[in-house]
């Protein structure tokens, strides 16, 4: 884990980019895939049978790859302190990428390197790259291009 890239207002954010931050592991465990499961009405063997997916490809439950990214804000907004912000808000993605299976009970954490920042209309849109990584995996479970839009305090 590191220290959160911190700027005083969404202005600063332009002098930000190419900062980097790492945050804390968080367990992915059965409860939350079968929680999941239950909210999306996805419940595949691979995500929430463990017999039968003891002997499937993965050796062990998987997370679903769009829980996954539903982590991102738990993962990754701590990362990023903008003061001087009326309001943050989620702009979208630009690409995601599902590189390796996240298995039940693995602990992930998100890196995230902020890679640009524009004046819009109503405040800067912040762009970054945010990886999950997977303790102990040599792939992460995912690269995402996020877009969030901080808006100033009047």
């Amino acid at each position: 884990m590191t220290a959160p890239i911190r700027v005083a207002s969404p202005a600063e954010l332009a002098d930000a980019v190419g900062r980097r931050a790492t945050g804390a592991w968080l367990t992915v465990d059965q409860a939350r895939i079968d929680a999941f499961a239950d909210v999306t009405e996805d419940h595949q063997w691979i995500h929430v049978d463990p017999d039968r997916a003891a002997s499937g490809p993965f050796g062990t439950t998987i997370a679903h790859g769009f829980l996954s990214l539903s982590l991102l804000p738990r993962l990754a907004s701590s990362l990023v302190e903008v003061g001087g912000t009326a309001m943050a808000m989620n702009y979208g993605l630009d690409r995601v990428r599902f590189l390796a299976p996240v298995p039940a009970g693995a602990r992930v954490r998100a890196a995230t390197e902020l890679t640009g920042a524009e004046t819009v209309a109503r405040g800067v849109r912040l762009a970054s790259t945010v990886t999950v990584e997977i303790e102990g995996a040599q792939r992460p479970a995912l690269v995402a291009q996020t877009l969030a839009l901080y808006v100033p305090a009047p």
